[in-house]
């Protein structure tokens, strides 16, 4: 295990890349490694079908020669490559295109001080613990009344870290642990047969949902959608679940991101200091959050992590920007550039949530006399560049402000303008994924059916 977390030897090899690149001709540079360690095991019908383990390091290097830049990867970790990699990134790099943006981080913004986020859980668990959780999950889901098989239960644990060095100071590395079990269950005969899933996903296992909990929630939720019906087209209040809620958020993430906004491929491109939700609501990314899925001190390219309101009393407040794209915008970076081993940073969220509201689920659909209550989403239907929505959707429909019966193949559509100013959030946010939300709800969209 202390091998694993031990990020020195990795620590070295990029210091020694940045080093050789400045020695071949390179103005400036970054090197960044990437760790993975992870296994898995899937078990269907009372039998492991799948038992995998991966791990590898891979490092990446960024060099610049004036305004040209270039990406060079590799997963050959000897000491010896260096200067063959150095002198093949530089020369790619001197006939690059020029790049105005192109550069490291502004060093004024790098951040040295790395607070303790708890992200690290020391107990890696071995094979034999994983199948056992995989096979609670699922047998809690055979065990609900009325499911006919497993649709699979797994369990998977990992490790995954990054170091970060640049030519300009900086020297910063983290390491996160994963736990994860998922459950799915399917239920019904023949042409009636309905599936349905649940997951648990953390850092630290002592937080993750009990295996028997995951498998009884999916084999319910598949019962639930037993016997679905088609409604006719109409315009309603819609509901989203929590679970499906952080997709709309994940849309907003997307149109503020900086490069969308600089290509102005972004429908809220020219709305910054506008408001586009009702008062009060409030959408905040919290890269220093303990114990958070995406959490990190430091970002792609070193700058420090800080919580950001992007939505604060409704108004949107800023874009997610890296170096590049708020020098292209003549902004600051916000520091949310994500980084792998073959690319140049990009803006990216990290722990993302809508803040819960102040009233209850129930209370929130209450006067609904008519309306959509949706469980699952299907497909990728939101256009970023002109804000109109439109996705496959199952779920419950409302009636006199009561849950009752199942629906499926339909669509909703709408507007993102429309969504998000009409957004009613409930007050049962939990903080379960990477982007967050409590149950939403939204007035007069087009649920489309028969």
């Amino acid at each position: 295990m202390s091998s694993l977390l031990d990020q020195t030897p990795l620590l070295r090899l990029a210091e020694r890349l940045v080093e050789a690149a400045r020695r071949a001709g390179a103005d400036a540079a970054d090197a960044v490694a990437v760790r993975g360690v992870s296994q898995s095991v899937e078990v269907r019908e009372g039998v492991v079908e799948e038992s995998e383990r991966s791990e590898g390091d891979d490092l990446g290097l960024r060099v610049l020669v004036g305004k040209r830049q270039a990406v060079v990867s590799t997963n050959d970790m000897r000491a010896d490559g260096a200067d063959a990699l150095t002198e093949r990134a530089v020369a790619m790099a001197r006939v690059a295109p020029e790049d105005p943006y192109a550069g490291l981080a502004d060093a004024s913004l790098l951040t040295h001080a790395f607070p303790d986020l708890d992200v690290i859980d020391p107990q890696v668990p071995g094979v034999k613990l994983l199948e056992e959780r995989a096979r609670a999950a699922e047998s809690a889901a055979l065990a609900v009344k009325g499911v006919a098989k497993s649709g699979g239960a797994s369990a998977a644990a990992g490790i995954g870290g990054m170091v970060l060095v640049t030519s300009h100071g900086f020297k910063g590395s983290y390491v996160r642990s994963s736990h994860s079990v998922s459950a799915t269950a399917i239920a019904g005969e023949g042409t009636g047969m309905e599936r349905d899933y649940d997951f648990s996903s953390v850092l630290h296992a002592s937080d993750l949902e009990a295996p028997e909990k995951i498998g009884r929630r999916a084999g319910e939720r598949a019962i639930k959608r037993l016997n679905p019906r088609k409604v006719e087209t109409r315009r309603v209040p819609v509901v989203f679940d929590p679970r499906i809620a952080g997709s709309l958020v994940g849309h907003l993430a997307s149109a503020i991101n900086g490069a969308s906004v600089a290509r102005k491929t972004s429908f809220l491109k020219d709305r910054m200091g506008e408001r586009l939700f009702r008062p009060g609501i409030r959408i905040i990314d919290d890269p220093l959050r303990r114990r958070g899925l995406r959490s990190r001190s430091f970002d792609g390219e070193g700058v420090a992590g800080r919580t950001l309101a992007v939505i604060d009393d409704g108004v949107l407040k800023s874009w997610f920007l890296d170096s590049a794209t708020a020098r292209e915008l003549s902004l600051s970076t916000t520091g949310h550039a994500a980084r792998g081993v073959s690319s140049s940073p990009a803006p990216s969220a990290t722990n993302l949530h809508l803040e819960a509201g102040r009233v209850t689920r129930s209370a929130l659909i209450a006067d609904i006399e008519d309306g959509f209550y949706v469980t699952d989403l299907i497909g990728m239907g939101a256009n970023l560049v002109t804000g109109d929505y439109s996705r496959g959707a199952s779920g419950l429909w409302i009636e006199h402000g009561e849950l009752t019966f199942p629906v499926s193949e339909v669509t909703i559509a709408g507007h993102l303008n429309d969504i998000f100013s009409s957004l009613t959030p409930a007050s049962d946010l939990e903080f379960r994924y990477a982007t967050n939300a409590p149950t939403v709800r939204m007035e007069g969209l087009t649920v489309a059916g028969t």
